[in-house]
């Protein structure tokens, strides 16, 4: 049994960590508010981009002319696959559904024959390194971003693009967590490059009943893919790295919550078990008294 100063010991240190974790689930709370405002408002604007494209793309013929961002190498064999993650921990389950969602497409990939390599953005997707020491393409640092902003999104999408101008994949897929509410973040999976135009034109017609008019475009399609195609990438990319800013907040929040609930739980049974220990040491002295004032 515990004596009583390694009990009282244990107590206040877990008072200190309880202390610790409801701290940061109030500055989660707070951050969360505006990370979620901001992945919010930058769904309209992909979308509306995903429609616009689709209604482009749909005047494209194929052929030898068409940009590889669109009509891809003509190969499917080399799959890179983004893993989007967040510089810190404590977040819950958070980075782990993301890698594990990655890690199921690459187990589903290989099974098909391909070849899979990764692509890392955020240092807890790190933990890949442990199953596939020899497939990391790329380890993107991103410690050193305070305040996302588009530019940081357009250094990993312009950095894609190039390596796949240089012929290092043939598909590429982005893995992130998309934000549903501070309670739920499910991690999703989508094909960046090429752009799957096919999925995304029959979401516009079922979305918005115009994206099928008649549209005259100045300059000719071609011309305005050739500058739409690598921004729809960035976009997609800023789009996840939002939507994983205000899932880590929330899903830390949540960690925190219940960290703070259990801090709280054992601080109870250990201040039990100090007071049974107490009142034990307190009777087994009396005893002695008494039984030494017997003897004499």
């Amino acid at each position: 049994m515990a004596s009583l100063k390694a009990l009282k010991i244990r107590i206040g240190s877990v008072k200190s960590t309880q202390k610790i974790t409801k701290a940061m689930k109030m500055v989660a709370a707070a951050k969360l508010r505006r990370a979620q405002e901001a992945a919010v408002a930058g769904r309209p604007y992909a979308e509306r981009l995903e429609r616009v494209m689709a209604s482009l793309a749909g005047r494209i013929v194929p052929g030898p002319g068409v940009s590889p961002l669109l009509g891809g190498t003509g190969k499917d064999q080399l799959h890179l696959i983004v893993v989007a993650t967040s510089e810190r921990g404590l977040a819950g389950a958070f980075n782990t559904n993301i890698v594990r969602a990655a890690r199921r497409k690459a187990e589903e990939l290989s099974a098909q024959g391909k070849t899979v390599k990764f692509y890392l953005a955020g240092k807890k997707g790190r933990v890949l390194r442990r199953f596939y020491p020899d497939a990391i393409l790329h380890d993107h640092e991103m410690g050193a971003i305070k305040k996302l902003a588009f530019e940081d999104a357009r250094t990993v999408a312009d950095d894609l693009i190039a390596r796949y101008a240089a012929g290092e994949f043939d598909v590429a897929h982005l893995f992130y967590a998309k934000f549903i509410s501070a309670l739920v973040q499910e991690p999703t999976g989508a094909q960046i490059i090429p752009v799957p135009l096919g999925s995304i034109g029959s979401q516009a017609s079922l979305a918005s009943p115009s994206a099928a008019a008649v549209v005259d475009y100045e300059p000719g399609e071609e011309e305005i893919l050739a500058d739409l195609l690598p921004r729809n990438i960035a976009i997609q990319v800023f789009r996840a790295l939002l939507e994983n800013a205000a899932s880590e907040q929330g899903s830390r929040m949540n960690a925190m919550e219940n960290a703070t609930k259990n801090a709280g739980d054992m601080i109870n049974r250990l201040s039990i078990q100090y007071n049974r220990t107490r009142q034990a040491a307190i009777t087994t002295e009396l005893v002695e008294i008494i039984s030494g004032a017997e003897a004499l």
